[in-house]
C-alpha cells in the first residue's frame, strides 16, 4: 500500500506542477543582435542614394559690383559633383570631382578632396578641398582652392571661405567668417566678419557681415536649400 501512496503522491505533484506551468506567461524570447540590425542591402541602398544642394550667395560690395554666386552640390556615397559660378571671378564657372571620406561620433569630421576646372573670365586648373569638424554644439568648416591660371601665371591665387559656428538652438546659430578672395577688390587679403543664420526643414538662411568695423562692410545673404 505504501507504494500506491508514494505513486499518488508523484502524480499530484506532476499535476500540480503542469496546472502551475499553464498559468504562468511563457519565457521572453531573448534579444538578438539581428533584431537591432539593419535589414541586408539596407546600408548599401543609403549610399547609392543620391543628395542634393543648391545655393545661392548673394553679395552686397561697397564701392564695386554687386553679384549672385551660385553653387550646386550632388553626393553619392563616396562621389561628390559640385558646379560654381562667380567664384573665382566674375562670369568664370567651374565644374568639381571630389572623394568623400567622414567619420567620428561624438567628434564627427568630413573632408572631400576635389578637383576642378574653371571657365571663363579667367580659366585654369584648380586642385581643393571642402570639409567640417563638428563637437558639441560647435562646428568649423572650411573650403578652399587654388587656382592655376593657365592664361596668365600672375592669376594664380588661393581662394578660401572658413566658418566657426555654434548652434546654441537646433534652428539657428552664430558665428564668425573669413574669406580670401578675388571676385572683388578689398583693401584687406583676408575679410573677418561675423555670422547668423537659421535653418528650417532643410531650407538655410545665413547672413555675413565681413569687416564689421569699417564704415562699409561687405554683407552676404546665402539661401540654401538641400534635398
Amino acid at each position: 500500500m505504501s507504494w500506491m501512496r508514494s505513486a499518488g503522491g508523484i502524480a499530484a505533484a506532476f499535476v500540480l506542477a503542469a496546472a502551475q506551468a499553464r498559468a504562468e506567461p511563457p519565457p521572453a524570447p531573448m534579444p538578438s543582435a539581428s533584431m537591432d540590425a539593419p535589414p541586408p542591402g539596407a546600408e548599401d541602398a543609403e549610399a547609392s542614394q543620391w543628395s542634393f544642394s543648391v545655393s545661392a550667395y548673394t553679395y552686397v560690395v561697397p564701392d564695386d559690383h554687386d553679384y549672385v554666386q551660385p553653387t550646386i552640390t550632388a553626393d553619392r556615397g563616396w562621389l561628390h559633383l559640385e558646379a560654381r559660378y562667380n567664384y573665382e571671378a566674375l562670369e568664370t564657372g567651374s565644374a568639381w570631382v571630389g572623394y568623400n571620406f567622414s567619420g567620428g561620433e561624438a567628434l564627427a569630421w568630413e573632408i572631400t578632396p576635389m578637383i576642378g576646372g574653371v571657365v571663363g573670365d579667367t580659366n585654369g586648373v584648380a586642385p581643393g578641398y571642402k570639409g567640417s569638424l563638428g563637437w558639441w554644439k560647435l562646428e568649423f568648416y572650411s573650403e578652399g582652392e587654388y587656382v592655376f591660371d593657365t592664361g596668365d601665371s600672375s592669376g594664380h591665387f588661393f581662394y578660401a571661405w572658413s566658418e566657426l559656428s555654434l548652434s546654441p538652438v537646433d534652428w539657428g546659430r552664430i558665428g564668425l567668417a573669413g574669406q580670401r578672395t578675388r571676385a572683388y577688390q578689398t583693401d584687406r587679403e583676408i575679410q573677418r566678419g561675423v555670422l547668423g543664420g537659421v535653418t528650417y526643414e532643410g531650407v538655410d538662411l545665413t547672413t555675413y557681415v565681413f569687416d564689421p568695423d569699417t564704415s562699409e562692410p561687405t554683407v552676404v545673404v546665402a539661401l540654401g536649400v538641400t534635398f
